[in-house]
């Protein structure tokens, strides 16, 4: 998914500070484009964290109705530096990308792209879906990986069942079950479905920091509780994690956790950089080499193309945002 922002800021992004107690992190809401801009809940990056583990960027969305937004309308974009990860709820998206990958997202079922040194790609929510409901992450690349061969994987996990919760582990390893998904940080994601009224104990790794989006419900952790699009946050030095559901309905989240990053990133638009002046020049990149596609060129990339080449169902491609005129401060 691209960053919709019209005027995304520039963030320099690092280890920060962390709370001894269960923080919740508020969203924002941030419309996402189609003909009447579905929208989305961002709640990381945000003032307060950046990150957490390698997770870099958390948006939730729906459940929408497609007929009154028209739904995910995501025409090819760049990424560098980074993976996303997209996981439904609800509906189904068609994915392409510049590394040849045609695929479609699908409840349950993760899909994520290693964009690495660059790649291209687009989303869109299929014809026969009424309601879209999911999120999209991004991870940030370590240093040592984050020129790496662009690259896409699916995954669907096994639906396992843990006192009495419907438990599905995407990424990493939790409550004994294992993704086998390519990594480059030490990650864990997962979704968890609680009954009403129940709670659940979650054995994590204490050197890893967490945090638990809402999805539906209500979602109690240590007597805090976080509403959908929320996110629980938990700082190293917790082993086990006790969630709780509210009293009248199902509470469905994600746990998304990791070994504290220990790199400074910074983050605009789509990319991914160590400097404002990297970034700049992965902007340039991209508009340079749409500029053909967008005149009626389905010829392949050039040599040496940072995005690759193009899918043929393409008609049209995202222009990059314009740049701020002064790098801001780094947070964190």
């Amino acid at each position: 998914m691209s960053n919709p922002d019209p005027h995304p800021a520039e963030v320099v992004c690092g280890d920060d500070p962390t709370p001894s107690t269960v923080v919740v992190l508020p969203y924002r809401e941030v419309p996402l484009g189609g003909p009447r801009a579905m929208p989305v809940r961002r709640s990381l990056p945000q003032r307060e964290r950046s990150l957490i583990g390698a997770w870099c960027f958390v948006d939730h969305y729906g459940p929408d109705d497609v007929s009154q937004t028209g739904g995910m309308v995501v025409p090819g974009h760049p990424h560098t530096g980074l993976q996303t990860v997209s996981w439904l709820f609800t509906g189904e998206v068609e994915h392409r990308d510049s590394t040849g990958a045609h695929a479609f997202v699908r409840p349950g079922e993760l899909n994520i792209m290693t964009a690495g040194s660059g790649i291209a790609h687009s989303e869109y929510s299929t014809a026969d879906t009424t309601v879209l409901h999911g999120a999209q992450l991004w991870v940030a690349l370590p240093e040592a990986d984050r020129n790496t061969q662009p690259g896409f994987e699916h995954y669907a996990p096994p639906v396992t069942e843990v006192d009495g919760a419907r438990v599905l582990v995407f990424l990493g390893t939790l409550f004994g079950q294992t993704s086998p998904v390519t990594m480059f940080s030490d990650l864990v994601g997962a979704e968890v479905t609680l009954t009403a009224g129940s709670s659940l104990d979650i054995d994590v790794d204490p050197a890893h920091e967490h945090g638990l989006l809402c999805d539906t419900g209500v979602l109690t952790v240590d007597d805090v509780t976080a509403k959908p699009g929320e996110i629980a946050f938990l700082a190293t030095g917790t082993s086990r994690i006790t969630v709780e559901a509210g009293p009248d309905e199902p509470t469905r989240l994600l746990v998304l956790g990791g070994a504290p990053f220990g790199e400074q990133i910074v983050m605009w638009w789509n990319f991914i950089g160590r400097s404002h002046d990297e970034v700049v020049g992965f902007r340039e990149d991209w508009q340079r080499e749409r500029s053909p596609r967008e005149e009626g060129s389905y010829a392949a990339a050039a040599p040496g193309a940072r995005y690759g080449s193009f899918p043929e169902a393409w008609d049209h491609t995202l222009p990059a945002p314009g740049l701020p005129n002064l790098r801001l401060r780094s947070r964190g």
